[in-house]
């Protein structure tokens, strides 16, 4: 340890008076309390973000192809579309709006025709069902949402009506019998209450389509992230005839809107680091102010005016780096807590506990603002340390 980390050092754990060790503590338990509400929040705002993506990508394919007049031979398609790099699996669907009626009343429904051999391949919806067997969708099996279950007081077994739109009996469209094969519950209410799930071929049945047509196909992508890639690669191969999209596409402004959401707190959060930055400052300047002997002996022994300035630099950052690193384990240990012992509603987010999710990249943006902001607060305490003048320091003496 060369002499300027030594006094630093000293300066800091050795104060006589307790004025001045009160204000160290309060600095360094600012910039912890800051780091640690960083860490925490970031945390589990990226936690619920991950679990709703999830959710969705589960729900949903990583990416659909669909063409207005339906895709016709969709198995030669899916041939096409299994040769692009990054395509994991495919799987054709039917999907538009019916109405379900029960007991006199109806509500509007996105019905979706799959192949539940394949299904299983693109998402995870298998994995959301709650009751039943997705092998039972056939025929004249339907799967519904938890919350359309709930609405009308559905189980297993029951009978609903699907009401297709067409020319029907006295334009009231034409009507299918469904039983209830299976309920899922994927923890978002629009999902569970607006999709039912029905045979790829009742869906081409009801919505009036070949036996080879159907109305898209999903695909499943290696890596959900390079979803925009793979777009512009099923274009390339396929041409503009088709409409492709994309998971990112459907749900832009939802996480456009959840990043803003986490970067504003980021930025609101990181004034508390700033305000007890304010600490820091008023914690060297006293020190400073205590130590002019001590600065008057240095600059006599020729310590230059650098090593001064660094001498008090290096305090304010000792102080913030300890801070920083309380905060760090404060956050660290908070944030596992939340995860393991703290419980959220299970009916609402089909989860147990707090989805609290560290990134490593944003552990280290919190770390290198606390930092650098403990650093702009030395410099000007540092700074006046170094502009005393031998005489006028060991004139208050």
């Amino acid at each position: 340890m060369n002499y300027e980390n030594w006094i630093s050092y000293r300066y800091l754990t050795a104060s006589k008076g307790r004025f001045l060790s009160f204000l160290q503590f309060v600095s360094i338990a600012g910039v912890a309390i800051g780091v640690m509400a960083l860490i925490v929040v970031t945390g589990v705002m990226t936690g619920f973000g991950n679990n709703l993506r999830e959710k969705i990508i589960g729900t949903t394919p990583h990416a659909v192809i669909e063409k207005e007049t339906g895709i016709k031979e969709f198995a030669l398609v899916q041939e096409d579309l299994a040769s692009i790099k990054g395509v994991v699996a495919t799987s054709p669907y039917t999907q538009g709006n019916v109405f379900v009626e029960h007991a006199g009343h109806s509500v509007s429904q996105i019905v979706r025709g799959i192949d539940p051999a394949t299904e299983g391949e693109v998402t995870k919806m298998e994995g959301y069902l709650q009751e039943g067997d997705i092998d039972l969708l056939k025929d004249d099996g339907i799967i519904i949402g938890k919350e359309l279950a709930r609405y009308y007081g559905f189980v297993l077994g029951d009978e609903l009506t699907l009401i297709a739109p067409g020319s029907g009996i006295e334009g009231r469209g034409w009507r299918y019998k469904m039983k209830i094969v299976g309920i899922f519950s994927t923890g978002m209410v629009d999902y569970d209450m607006n999709l039912s799930l029905i045979h790829l071929n009742k869906g081409q049945e009801i919505y009036n389509l070949a036996e080879n047509t159907s109305t898209g196909i999903g695909i499943k992508l290696k890596n959900p992230q390079k979803a925009m890639e793979a777009k512009q690669a099923i274009y390339k191969l396929l041409g503009y005839s088709f409409l492709v999209k994309t998971w990112i596409d459907v749900n832009r402004n939802l996480f456009e809107a959840l990043f803003l959401e986490k970067w504003g707190l980021f930025i609101i959060l990181t004034l508390i680091v700033l305000v007890a930055s304010f600490n820091i400052v008023s914690t060297l300047i006293v020190t400073v102010t205590s130590k002019i002997h001590d600065i008057g002996i240095l600059q006599s022994f020729g310590v230059p005016r650098s090593a001064i300035r660094r001498i008090f630099t290096k305090q304010g950052m000792f102080i913030g780096t300890t801070g920083t690193m309380v905060g760090l384990l404060l956050g660290v240990g908070i944030s596992y807590i939340l995860r393991t012992y703290v419980k959220v509603p299970a009916e609402i987010y089909s989860i147990e506990h707090v989805p609290v999710d560290l990134q490593l990249l944003d552990i280290l943006i919190i770390v290198a603002s606390a930092l650098f902001i403990s650093f702009f607060a030395s410099i000007y305490p540092a700074a006046k340390a170094a502009s005393l003048q031998p005489v006028d320091a060991l004139r208050y003496e």
